[in-house]
């Protein structure tokens, strides 16, 4: 067979390309391609003009490998977009410690070449999964920022109207808003309620309510006012107090929003993809847990086995063996994306709290627990079987499904 395989190294705004035979045998020297679109048309022309049977290889490189892969898709190329890092971790086999753009073009090209028969095609749905993942990055961002903000707003509420954020518990709404935090800007000092009446304040209240659009009730109104009365606050009722309380209030309404707004945008992408029902039917999964596990884990089909997925993930535990000496138990790799083992610790926190107990995961994780293991080595245990789990299930569907299409 005439075998070519096409590596190539992405970086931002150009590529080096490196196209290669087996055996080693070079098709074509190493050579830079901009990334326009005039330029990867090119490159689609010149690589079809080479005959065979051509593959062309990327690592998927955050944002910067969709433009070539899409382009050279869309030219009628297979294209395979492969994980860094299979490719980093695929043997160079020199003494010499190579780093260069054309260096890592001839080692994609030769992985390649060695995996030929497990490439996957790069497909539209592929680009659904890394828009996903992007999403899921932002809003991972903006989530750590809401919460800084949000508890920067508890400590300058804790000077001027202590214990404010535990008046209500409504979730956000999709524009961002939420009761406590439009509560604080309104009556952002103690002193705004206790200096008035209480059938005066439940009035205003009411009034608040009605056009901020949230529910009214009578009862709340007379607890909130009792517990505004005696507070020590630290911070006088003035108009600087007023500013640092109500801006910071203004912020967390606003990153809120966007929160939402990608929240909203990651449930509508994992819905495109056709393991959803499947990811969504699981245990412990929701409509924001659910999109952030796709997200991160990506096609399971790009793992062979279970052990693989788990060791993407970095909760594989480690070993270590050197003749007749064995350690025991070791901490975790760690070399995953902690995004996702963040994402299976919330996951394993939902089986604790509700405590299902027909569900292996839960029946697995309450077993680790009766041995008496630390807190972090059966919540670790557990998040290992439910991505084993995970696996099994959606890889048996997508099988299914890619048979059936």
């Amino acid at each position: 067979m005439n075998e070519i395989s096409v590596g190539i190294d992405v970086s931002k705004g150009k590529s080096m390309v490196a196209v290669m035979r087996p055996m080693g045998e070079m098709v074509l020297r190493p050579f830079e391609v901009i990334h326009s679109k005039a330029m990867l048309e090119r490159l689609a022309y010149s690589l079809k003009e080479l005959g065979g049977d051509l593959k062309v290889v990327m690592e998927s490189t955050g944002r910067y490998h969709e433009q070539v892969a899409q382009a050279l898709h869309e030219s009628g190329l297979f294209v395979s977009v492969v994980n860094p890092k299979l490719i980093k971790e695929y043997s160079n086999n020199s003494l010499r410690k190579i780093k260069t753009d054309k260096a890592d073009a001839k080692k994609i090209a030769r992985y390649g070449l060695e995996y030929w028969d497990k490439l996957r095609e790069y497909t539209p749905v592929e680009a659904v999964r890394e828009k996903l993942k992007a999403f899921n990055r932002q809003y991972y961002l903006y989530n750590k920022i809401k919460i800084s903000i949000k508890n920067n707003l508890i400590s300058l509420l804790d000077m001027t109207f202590p214990g404010a954020n535990d008046f209500f518990d409504s979730p956000a709404r999709k524009d961002g808003h939420q009761k406590w935090v439009d509560f604080a800007t309104t009556f952002w000092h103690a002193s705004c309620i206790s200096e008035m009446s209480e059938n005066a304040f439940i009035c205003r209240y009411k009034k608040w309510c009605d056009r901020h659009g949230y529910q009214f009730s009578g009862a709340k109104a007379a607890d909130v006012y009792i517990d505004s009365l005696g507070l020590i606050t630290t911070l006088p009722k003035n108009l600087n107090t007023k500013l640092l309380i109500t801006e910071a209030a203004k912020q967390l309404t606003a990153i809120t929003k966007s929160v939402e707004i990608y929240r909203a945008e990651l449930l509508r992408l994992a819905a495109l993809l056709p393991e959803y029902h499947v990811v969504m039917n699981m245990y412990g999964v929701g409509e924001t847990i659910g999109p952030q596990l796709m997200a991160e884990i990506g096609d399971v089909r790009e793992f062979e086995n279970r052990r693989q997925i788990v060791a993407f993930a970095g909760i594989d535990p480690g070993e270590k063996q050197s003749g007749n000496q064995k350690s025991g138990s070791l901490p975790i790799s760690k070399r995953g994306s902690p995004i996702l083992r963040k994402v299976l610790f919330q996951t394993i926190s939902v089986y604790l709290v509700g405590s299902p107990p027909d569900e292996p995961v839960y029946q697995f994780l309450a077993r680790k627990r009766a041995e008496g293991k630390h807190y972090y080595v059966y919540m670790t245990a557990a998040a290992n079987k439910f991505l084993r789990i995970y696996y099994a299930r959606v890889k048996e569907f997508l099988d299914e499904h890619e048979a059936t299409a």
